[in-house]
């Protein structure tokens, strides 16, 4: 298949599942040899086969929007994020839980955490650089993704070193034990993450918390009816003075959004009383 076809065909399908040509123009590659594939499943020949077989066929939207997942992830991904996480935000939230009566907790969400490294990189940072200094404040992540199979993966928390290449070699060395040419996380270090299977386009989680992740995903995936509205329930999420981490080459869809923005270069915004 060429890859002009298959550009032809995401730019007439993707607007029509709330998702934009954009944020997958450099990642096509990925999505193009799964429709490949699912082509020789329906034993179809061509794009323009599938573009007339989805019509007659309502249900293949959710095959494609199952294709049409971008996987790229790793530990530490985007170094000076984590760095300004550890000198800055952490310590700030953390200081304010130990203020608020009745609770000693600090609840993070991880949005799109695939197979665990986001989530498993906050708990590393936060155990070996931020727990000693606030013995009394208990970590909890909730972390989502509606890929069932990444989940598993994450579960499991087992690594090749491609994964975990970008941590420092302290932190590196201190949270995997190595097998043959895999790394396990330790237990103490997945303890405060729980996994759940969730689509953010469907539901969100009940709960408030003091820091959301929600990087690359929404705000380069889908289209900005799509993203104002998940944006609206983001922050109806966050606790006041809580923060909203997006990835460093998203913006927000409006400026009219109840945050403020602390370093939109790193995509760190937070939620101020009115």
């Amino acid at each position: 298949m060429k890859d002009s076809d298959c550009v032809r065909f995401l730019q007439w399908a993707l607007p029509q599942m709330h998702m934009r040509w954009p944020g997958f123009r450099k990642v096509r590659g990925q999505v193009c040899k799964r429709i490949t594939r699912r082509l020789a499943q329906l034993h179809l020949n061509s794009m323009n086969s599938y573009q007339y077989y989805l019509p007659n066929h309502p249900q293949e939207w959710m095959v494609l929007d199952n294709l049409c997942r971008v996987t790229v992830t790793r530990f530490y991904r985007d170094k000076q994020v984590f760095t300004k996480l550890e000198q800055q935000v952490l310590p700030a939230i953390a200081t304010r839980v130990q203020q608020e009566e009745g609770t000693n907790t600090l609840c993070c969400w991880s949005i799109g955490c695939a197979s665990g490294e986001e989530p498993y990189t906050l708990s590393i940072l936060w155990n070996q650089l931020l727990a000693q200094r606030f013995p009394a404040v208990r970590l909890k992540i909730l972390a989502t993704d509606a890929d069932c199979k990444l989940l598993d993966r994450g579960k499991r928390s087992c690594y090749t070193v491609s994964s975990i290449k970008n941590l420092p070699d302290a932190m590196r060395s201190d949270a995997f034990i190595q097998m043959a040419d895999q790394f396990y996380l330790r237990p103490e270090y997945k303890a405060a993450v729980q996994f759940q299977q969730q689509d953010i386009r469907k539901k969100t989680p009940e709960e408030s918390f003091h820091l959301i992740f929600c990087r690359n995903l929404v705000f380069t995936y889908f289209d900005e009816e799509l993203q104002q509205r998940i944006l609206h329930e983001l922050t109806s999420r966050l606790l006041p003075y809580g923060w909203l981490v997006l990835g460093v080459h998203e913006k927000l869809p409006t400026e009219e959004h109840g945050l403020s923005t602390v370093s939109a270069r790193l995509g760190f915004y937070q939620k101020l009383p009115a």
